[in-house]
């Protein structure tokens, strides 16, 4: 039976979310095309009818796994009490959840390293997730004038990526800890409004 566009698309889609999942859990070079297909019951030559390559589909899978990761961190934080957006967002970033199933979590931090040593798209792909996450931060900036709110977010998220990749680098797991309770109380202090607080 011809399946439908419908069919097609959703097929798509699916491979694209479980390629996120298993790339962010075993990194881009841990899980091949046929095992993908595999786990979703298709086949590797089903494959090549919706991407043309491994590139491709990477580059896909780190836009719906950062368009995920910038939606639910948007969507906390503004709901968040008055004043209280940035503290929140880190919590829920920063926090030991986040830590412990990088394939439900952030790509810039699960496989940041080696998206850098991959194809253009797939970069592409990252920077705009980087710039949507930044933009959510400032977001939570209101008292900042907007390029100061945005140099101040790109340097906390910068911290909030860095911090969760060696709180899951680390072998020890008070010192994992510490690193997210660290992160999160020093990064909160670089959205301060006061000029008396400013570490910049």
């Amino acid at each position: 039976m011809r399946r439908t566009k419908e069919e097609a698309a959703e097929t798509r889609r699916r491979i694209v979310a479980k390629a996120a999942e298993e790339f962010r859990a075993h990194g881009v070079e841990g899980i091949g095309i046929s095992d993908l297909m595999g786990k979703l019951g298709l086949t590797h030559g089903g494959f090549y009818r919706h991407f043309e390559s491994k590139d491709q589909l990477l580059a896909e899978a780190c836009r719906h796994a950062l368009d995920r990761t910038v939606s639910e961190l948007g969507e906390t934080a503004d709901k968040a009490p008055k004043g209280q957006g940035l503290e929140t967002a880190l919590r829920q970033y920063l926090r030991p959840l986040h830590r412990d199933h990088p394939d439900k979590g952030c790509a810039l931090a699960a496989i940041g390293g080696e998206v850098a040593r991959t194809n253009e798209r797939s970069r592409a792909a990252m920077t705009e997730g980087f710039h949507h996450l930044v933009d959510t931060i400032a977001r939570q900036l209101p008292d900042l004038p907007p390029t100061e709110a945005e140099t101040r977010a790109l340097a906390i998220v910068s911290g909030m990526v860095g911090a969760l990749l060696l709180s899951r680098l680390v072998d020890d797991e008070a010192l994992s800890s510490r690193l997210l309770r660290a992160a999160r109380q020093h990064l909160a202090t670089i959205g301060d409004p006061d000029p008396a607080t400013d570490r910049a």
